[in-house]
Order: structure tokens, then C-alpha cells, then sequence
């Protein structure tokens, strides 16, 4: 990557944290209107900006909404491997917080209802696969790190 392209994509990476910033404080608004626990919307929140401003920011510079399409490679490797509270349990969390967040944002027409259909339809056919890796990394199973 030459300069201009560093500083194309640094430019980039700067316009999506803002996004992200804006899009966290409404999606959080959001869930307060579902009547959710403090606790679960906080655990919404650390979940979705784990995805957005860990993963998605820096692993592929793209937005929430090109992003719906990373969630098993996030799910299946990265949150295993990079994060070292994973466990299915956490997994689990996950999709749930993925479901609402991908839901609001079908709400405020980000996405529209195939891919969010879509989405979840591939949540369901993976979990399964998510969970098995996540016991199998950590049994200390044969994984590239």
C-alpha cells in the first residue's frame, strides 16, 4: 500500500468510527425502547462495537451494513481466537445481539428484509458449527493461530 492509498483508507476508517459512534448511541436509544435490562443493552452495546470497531473497522474497513455479510467469519474464528472471553455462551450472546442490531437497522432502512431474513436464516444453519469451534479452540484443539 503506497501513501496515497494509506491515507485513502485512513480517511475511510475515520468516516466509519464516526458512523459507528452516531449508530451505537441510536441503536442504544433503540433498545431502551424494548424495555431491556441496563445490563442486557450494555451487553448488546460491547458486543456490536466488538464486531463493528474491532473487527469490521480494522479487519475489513467496512460499515455495519457490508459488514452482515463477515458474521460467520467473525463467529466462527475471529471472536474465538481474538477474544479471550469467547465460550458458547458468548457466541449465543452474540447472535442475539447481531439479530437486534441487524433488526434495527432493517428499522431505520440500512438493510432490507432479505438480508435480514437472510441473515438470520444463516445464523440458524451455523450456530451449530460456531459452537463446536468455540469447545474445540478451547480444548486446545489443532488451531492456526
Amino acid at each position: 500500500m503506497n501513501d496515497k492509498e494509506y491515507k485513502e483508507w485512513e480517511a475511510k476508517v475515520e468516516k466509519i468510527e464516526k458512523e459507528n459512534k452516531l449508530l451505537l448511541s441510536d441503536f442504544e436509544e433503540w433498545l431502551k425502547t424494548k424495555k431491556l435490562k441496563s445490563k442486557t443493552i450494555k451487553n448488546h452495546l460491547l458486543n456490536i462495537d466488538f464486531y463493528i470497531n474491532s473487527f469490521l473497522l480494522h479487519y475489513e474497513a467496512e460499515t455495519p451494513v457490508e459488514g452482515i455479510i463477515h458474521i460467520g467469519l467473525f463467529l466462527g474464528d475471529y471472536f474465538i481466537r481474538k477474544a479471550s472471553w469467547s465460550s458458547k455462551y458468548t457466541i449465543q450472546e452474540n447472535i442475539a445481539s447481531f439479530k437486534k442490531f441487524y433488526t434495527y437497522l432493517n428499522e431505520i432502512g440500512k438493510i432490507d428484509d432479505d438480508d435480514l431474513e437472510g441473515m438470520k436464516e444463516f445464523i440458524k444453519d451455523e450456530k451449530k458449527f460456531w459452537l463446536e469451534e468455540v469447545e474445540s479452540y478451547q480444548n486446545d484443539a489443532d488451531w492456526d493461530l
